[in-house]
This record gives C-alpha cells, sequence and structure tokens, in this order.
C-alpha cells in the first residue's frame, strides 16, 4: 500500500512521471536473460581462486606451492612477490591484493591459484600449504582501546587516498594530529557547540547510555565476482559487479601503475550491492592477468565472501542527554567508536555523529568520536553507513527520556524536531529538512490512529536522517531515426534508477516511455556520473538527462519550424511527433525530423546533444517509521505485525518503485533489529560465514508495510525529488526495541535483540 501527500509546491501533473511504472529491466530478469559477471565466457579465459588466511594475525613462515603445481590444469601459483605489476604498499582492503610477510585478518588472501577450469584452480588451492606463526590478536574495539594493548599496526597506520565513504555522502575526515592519537586510533574528532555542563546543570532529567551494534552483510545474493582481460594494445578490460565504475578504474590504474587511458571497466548487471560492491577484487584479478596474458574470472565463494569483504562495522554510542521537564532538550553528549577493521580509509564515526545529533535542537552539544582500527576485515559500507547505529541510540535515548517526562514520544519528537536552517552537529544548518512533515505525517495517518494492540503487543517509533550525497554528472541524448530515443549515462542501475530516468526523458519528448533506451556505458568512453551509493544518482544525474533531452527537442523544433515554416513557440510536442499549435491532423513523427537531420547534406547534422550539472547541495532526506511486535514471552521471539513508513521523498518520479525501495528497506532495517550480526570471538575468527548460519529475515518474516510518500520538495534538486534509496533502511531498529520496550519493558542496548537474550532479560 503506498499514498502520496504533496507539499504545496510539488510539481504539477504529468504524462509519464510520477505515474507507477514497472521497470525496464525486469522482463530479462524474469526469463532469465540478464548477463551477470558470473555468465561471462571469455576466449582463452583462466579461473582463479584465492588461498585465505585461516588466522585473523599472522607471520607467514613459508608456502609450499609445489604439490598445487603439479595438479592437472594447474597454471600457477602467485603470491605477493609474483605481482610484478604491483609493488604499493597495502593501506586499504582494495589495495591490500595478496598478503605479504604477515596476514592481518581472518580472510586476507595470502595466495591465489590459476587454473584451466574453477576444478583445477579449487584444487590447486586445496594443495597449497601455508605456515604461519600466530601473532597477538585485536579482536575488538575494548581490546584496541585497552592500555598496553598490542599495536595492530606497530610502525603507523597505513593510509589510502582512495576513500569509498566518499561514496556515500560521509564527512570529511578529521585533521587530527597523527602523533597524538592513542594506540589503535587512525583519526579522531570532536564536534562542540555551547556548554553541556551547562546544559546538565539545567536539566531536570539525565539519562546516560551505552550502546552497540555488531558487524551486518551486506546480504547481496551475488557474491563478489570480476573478470580482467588485457587485450594486444595494452586495454585493461574489466567486467565486474560493481556499484562505482569509475571508482574501480582509478584503484586499478593507481595500484597497478596503469595510465588511466589504458583501464575500460564495463559494469555488468548487478546481483545486489548495498554498498558492498565499490570494488575489491578487480586490482588482484587485473594483475594476476597481466602476468598470464590472459583474461581471468575470479569468483568468490559465499564463505569466501563473508571472510573477505567489507561488512558494515560494529560501533559503540555512549550517550547523555539531559531535557527540562517541559520537553526541551537542553544537551547532548557522546563517545563514538567505530571499528573500522585493519585498514584506515573511512571517516564513518564523524558521520555517524552528524546523523546522531542533528535531528533534534539543542543548545549545548559535544560529540567525540574515534576511528578504532582491529584484526578483523575493513568496514564498509552498507545501505545508509552508521545511519542505523545513529538512529538506535539516539531514538532508543528519545523514547526513554519521552518515558521519564511521561510525554507522548511523537509529541515529544515534534517539539524539539529540527528543521531547515536548524544547526546540524558539525555546525552548519540544514538545508532542507522535512522532519516535522514526517512526524505530521504519521502523527495523522489513519493506521497509527487507530492503532490498537493486543496481550504481548506495543509499537515503537523512530526517526532516521540520511544527508544523501550530491556529485558532477553528464548525459548524451541522440533521436534515432527509427524513433526511438537513446541516453547514454555513465551510471549503474541497482535500483530502477534507469526506469525513471525513462519517464524523464518521455514527458521532455513526449514520446511513449517504450521508445527510450538507457546506455549504461563504460568508464573509458561513458559520461561522468555518481556512483551508486549515498542515495545520489537520481538527484544527481536527472537534471543533466533532462538538460540533454531538452536540447534535443530545441534541436527538433529548429528542425519542425523549417518543415511547418512556422514559428517554433507554434509548436507541440505529442505522441512522438510534432504539430502547429490547433492543427494535430498535420503532424510530422519525429522519426521523420532525425531522418532528414542525418541524410540532409549542409543541414543541422544528427540529433544529438549533451549537458553537465553539478548542483551544489544535497537534499537532506528523513524516514518515520512506527512498528507493531508481538513479543512471545515463553521464547522470546519478537514478530512484527504492522508497519508505517512515513518518508520525504521530495517528488516521486515512479511511486511504485519508490514502495518497492521503501519495502525492501523496512525488511533490512528488521534484520538489523532482530537477527543479523557477523560475531567474531577473541581470536578474530567469524563464526557465521555463511546464509545457513548468519540470520536473515526470510519472506516468511515479511509483514505488511503501508508506504507513505511525503513529496515536500527539495530546493535545488531537479523536480524537487530527494534520494530515496538509504532512509528507508535506517530507523527500523531503533523502532523495533522501542516496541519491544514497550511491550516488555525491557531495554535493549545492543543489535539485534535475539529471542534468548530477550528472554533471559524478561525473566531475569
Amino acid at each position: 500500500m503506498s499514498k502520496s501527500i504533496s507539499g504545496e509546491n510539488a510539481p504539477s501533473q504529468f504524462k509519464y512521471i510520477g505515474k507507477p511504472r514497472g521497470t525496464i529491466d525486469a522482463p530479462e530478469k524474469l526469463k532469465g536473460q540478464a548477463r551477470y559477471t558470473a555468465d561471462l565466457q571469455l576466449p582463452g579465459m583462466l579461473h582463479l581462486r584465492p588461498v585465505l588466511s585461516p588466522h585473523a594475525h599472522a607471520r607467514i613462515v613459508s608456502i609450499d606451492k609445489e604439490a598445487a603445481l603439479a595438479m592437472p590444469g594447474v597454471r600457477a601459483v602467485l603470491d605477493a612477490s609474483d605481482l610484478t605489476h604491483w609493488r604499493k604498499k597495502a593501506a586499504s582492503r582494495v589495495g591490500a591484493l595478496l598478503a605479504r610477510d604477515e596476514v592481518m585478518f581472518q580472510g586476507h588472501p595470502v595466495v591465489v591459484v590459476v587454473g584451466e577450469t574453477p576444478q583445477a584452480a579449487w584444487d590447486g588451492a586445496s594443495a597449497v600449504d601455508v605456515d604461519y606463526e600466530e601473532l597477538d590478536v585485536v579482536a575488538d574495539i575494548q581490546t584496541a582501546l585497552q592500555p598496553g594493548a598490542p599495536l595492530v599496526w606497530p610502525n603507523g597506520i597505513p593510509r589510502d587516498e582512495s576513500d569509498v565513504s566518499g561514496d556515500h555522502g560521509a564527512v570529511k575526515k578529521g585533521n587530527s594530529d597523527l602523533d597524538s592519537l592513542p594506540p589503535n586510533v587512525h583519526s579522531m574528532d570532536s564536534y562542540k557547540r555551547g556548554d553541556v555542563e551547562e546544559g546538565f546543570a539545567a536539566a531536570d532529567v539525565v539519562l546516560e547510555r551505552e550502546y552497540r551494534t555488531g558487524i551486518v552483510h551486506q546480504g547481496y545474493m551475488e557474491p563478489q565476482v570480476c573478470v580482467a582481460s588485457p587485450d594486444p594494445i595494452g586495454i585493461m578490460t574489466i567486467y565486474t559487479s560493481t556499484q562505482g565504475p569509475r571508482t574501480v578504474h582509478n584503484d586499478v590504474s593507481r595500484l597497478l601503475d596503469l595510465p588511466h587511458t589504458k583501464v575500460k571497466v564495463v559494469p555488468m548487471v548487478i546481483g545486489g550491492g548495498f554498498g558492498g560492491k565499490h570494488g575489491m577484487l578487480e586490482p588482484l584479478a587485473a594483475a594476476v592477468a597481466l602476468e598470464m596474458k590472459a583474461p581471468v574470472k575470479l569468483e568468490l565463494t559465499r564463505t569466501e565472501d563473508f571472510m573477505t569483504s567489507m561488512p558494515a562495522p560494529a560501533a559503540e554510542v555512549s550517550l547523555k542527554m539531559g531535557v527540562k521537564q517541559d520537553g526541551s532538550i537542553c544537551a547532548i553528549q557522546a563517545r563514538i567508536d567505530v571499528d573500522n577493521g585493519v585498514f584506515a580509509a573511512a571517516s564513518w564515526s564523524g558521520l555517524l555523529a552528524q546523523l546522531l545529533a542533528s535531528g533534534y535542537r539543542t543548545p549545548h552539544l559535544r560529540l567525540d568520536c574515534r576511528e578504532v582500527v582491529t584484526h578483523k576485515p575493513m568496514a564498509g559500507a552498507y545501505r545508509a553507513p552508521t545511519a542505523q547505529t545513529a538512529s538506535f541510540a539516539m531514538e532508543s535515548h528519545m523514547d526513554e527520556l519521552a518515558r521519564s517526562l511521561k510525554l507522548d514520544p511523537l509529541e515529544f519528537r515534534l517539539q524539539n524536531a529540527a528543521g531547515s536552517g536548524d544547526l546540524m552537529s558539525n555546525g552548519n544548518p540544514w538545508p532542507s529538512l522535512g522532519l516535522k512533515e514526517c512526524l505530521n505525517t504519521l502523527k495523522e495517518s489513519e493506521l497509527w490512529q487507530n492503532r490498537q494492540t493486543n496481550e504481548n503487543e506495543g509499537w515503537g517509533i523512530a526517526v532516521g536522517l540520511w544527508p544523501c550525497g550530491v556529485s558532477p554528472a553528464s548525459a548524451v541524448c541522440r533521436m534515432l531515426s527509427n524513433g526511438n530515443v537513446q541516453v547514454q549515462v555513465g551510471s549503474v542501475d541497482i535500483s530502477g534508477i534507469n526506469s525513471g530516468f525513462v519517464q524523464i526523458v518521455a514527458e521532455v519528448l513526449s514520446i511513449d516511455p517504450s521508445k527510450v533506451e538507457i546506455i549504461q556505458s563504460d568508464s573509458h568512453a561513458g559520461p561522468v556520473a555518481p556512483p551508486s551509493g549515498g542515495s545520489q544518482v537520481t538527484y544527481s544525474l536527472a537534471g543533466a538527462i533532462s538538460g540533454a533531452t531538452s536540447n534535443v527537442k530545441d534541436q527538433l523544433a529548429k528542425l519542425a519550424a523549417e518543415h511547418f515554416e512556422a514559428a517554433e513557440q507554434d509548436l507541440v510536442f505529442e505522441d512522438g511527433s510534432v504539430h502547429i499549435n490547433g492543427l494535430p491532423s498535420k503532424a510530422i513523427s519525429l522519426a521523420k525530423l532525425a531522418k532528414q537531420a542525418e541524410s540532409r547534406k549542409g543541414g543541422a547534422g544528427p540529433v544529438i546533444a549533451t549537458s553537465s550539472n553539478s548542483i551544489q547541495e544535497n537534499a537532506p532526506a528523513v524516514a518515520v517509521h512506527a512498528v507493531k511486535v508481538e513479543v512471545d514471552r515463553e521464547t522470546g521471539k519478537v514478530s512484527p505485525k504492522n508497519y508505517i513508513a512515513v518518508q520525504d521523498v521530495g517528488f516521486a518520479i515512479n511511486p511504485m518503485l519508490i514502495e518497492g525501495q521503501v519495502q525492501g528497506g523496512v525488511l533490512q532495517g528488521l534484520g538489523w533489529g532482530l537477527w543479523e550480526e557477523m560475531p567474531y570471538d577473541a581470536q578474530g575468527q567469524l563464526l557465521a560465514s555463511n546464509f545457513l548460519d548468519y540470520a536473515m529475515p526470510r519472506a516468511d518474516d515479511s509483514v505488511f508495510v503501508d508506504a507513505v510518500l511525503v513529496e515536500n520538495p527539495s530546493p535545488l534538486g531537479p523536480l524537487g525529488i530527494r534520494g530515496v534509496g538509504e532512509p528507508p533502511i535506517v530507523p527500523g531498529g531503533a523502532a523495533v526495541a522501542n516496541a519491544v520496550r514497550e511491550v516488555t519493558g525491557v531495554r535493549f542496548e545492543q543489535l539485534p535483540i535475539r529471542p534468548q537474550a530477550l528472554w533471559k532479560a524478561m525473566n531475569s
């Protein structure tokens, strides 16, 4: 179920945009015709199998390759010293092609076996004998920060110029004095406003708690996979399942010292990413392809993917807030620690701080953030990175404070909600924020007003914020002589964005959407586009697509004006044709105009145009969720029963697709709240490395979602749109925790809320 609530300045009625329409790639996927990276079979292609470290930290004593090389079909067994094109120090997961001398996390690639067939590579990898000397392990945040703890990097934490957090709207890294940092901390930041001690002194209620979220895998169906193919003229072509082809292009070029013009990344149909596919295997595959002078395929198994990829980080938030009896917030203070794993690249704690304390007004604020390194795989992005933790901590606190003050939890949030112009925790004003609009929409929704609960049932609400990224972008539009329109973009479609682009083009030219083709170009020749992350692609690119299409329309108008010997302002574009206003029977098709332009010598030439744009400011998005749960007091099992998801989308280009985004995000948010976590033991060993051990929501865990789309137009985005991909996953865990508190009286300070933990808490 989906409803749209339009703002006063929402775009007026359109013919194609703003209407539900299926995705353009659905038929080929439903028929099994979509071609994924794993489906590629190139002539002479070899197959790679990595040998991963079983230890979280160890010295490599020796590598015995003899038995593996004797296996039938094994062409090579390569370690770090064999990769002649890679001589850079590993400073990030994407740069850690193979371990040199020392393994730094369980799953660290040590050797790669090259086989003529997948089975040969597998057999060879099974025969490689690596001798290790185990070393001290720093397995978690608490261990890393203990006085006298072993140093993850005794000679200084390496730092990489590549930072995937930039693809997701992460804040700029802090300028910490590297010489003054505590051991195993690679950066620190502080955000201050007013005087928190003064604020707490003025408060009637002060609440302090510690919240934790664990490591969570993105849960994509298609494991990491790529194909690297060098050609005789020196071009390295990489076919890969990626959200960021330009990021992959840049990383392969710099890590292997290849000229930028000698790398081409071809993004394939992607089998799920959710932030986890911005590049990881491609430099290793390319390095091996260069050594073997042949195309190679590197495809991870599910367990390998869990062990060696980049999941969402574990995080800890110690939060203290003071409020007055009238409900006004006096002060917010927090200490934030994020477990970045073994490498320092992202500034996730700063992003978490921004999302934690920017949704509600307060005169006094202090947030201290630390990025911690441990012997675990490097942390990465997962749909709205760190926002789930921020929402869980803040919204749990807001719920408890409302109870302490005996205030309605929704009214308490409304009273303190930040709006446009209010300061974020970093001191910058919110450019445009629809938090109050979303809270009021929930308050007025029929399901919320008529909510009912039975015994052992309860409702919880929570707010989720996402800043949304923005990047420069360009597009190319061409009118073909057969009446079709081609639009060339450099972006990757992971969520139906191309289907929305089709509607924009159809609207501008007044043609049937089936006549529009979106061409996804490679990184070598394609237009500039943002990576598919941070809820920024449509916001960044829609204006360029609309501009290029409008330029094509202008060219067609000139051609039609010459044809009719009429003024351009008297022309009407309608249903793939142009006619003079008032004379629809005397129309000329756009196809005929394009054909004439392509064939006439001395004329204007083919109808093709480009457009570029760079929006200065993003448009933040808000989601407000309410969930009813039932708790089985005999087992501790929590079952979601009903769900309301309110989201500010600015303007819904395709409400049906946005509703699907909301429904998927809700289920993932429930996963954070109730099931998902990658636990590690004290020796850095992963205890859940496949979908049998790693609990995820299943089809029978799904819940009715009343998706309510608030159309509060963004001030700068094309059509008033806002990013929609990240926000739906953000408040789910917090809403569930608040609902469990309502039913049981138990306040959980750690996610997920598992049945055995809840049963124990209820019976203690």
